[in-house]
């Protein structure tokens, strides 16, 4: 399934009126996804580019490491605390 949407998930609350529906819905769309974040003018509107204001960076989206999947790694050995 691919979902696309002009928002970003910060604004999603005031979307749906809710930012706890929002959550929850946040949360199973999210889980094992993929999440493609594409920034710059929209492909369909370069023909009318004189009628858009200009495209501002977003910063709704925090610069994210990729969620590892399956267990924790194993914590290391850990040493009796002398005293």
């Amino acid at each position: 399934m691919i979902l696309t949407s002009n928002r970003g998930f910060a604004e999603w609350g005031q979307v749906f009126g809710d930012p706890v529906i929002a959550t929850a819905l946040l949360d199973r769309l999210l889980h094992h996804a993929v999440v493609v974040h594409i920034e710059g003018s929209s492909y369909r509107m370069r023909q009318h580019a004189d009628l858009l204001p200009p495209v501002q960076p977003s910063t709704s989206l925090p610069d994210a490491q990729p969620k590892r999947r399956g267990r924790p790694p194993k914590a290391a050995a850990s040493t009796p605390d002398a005293g």
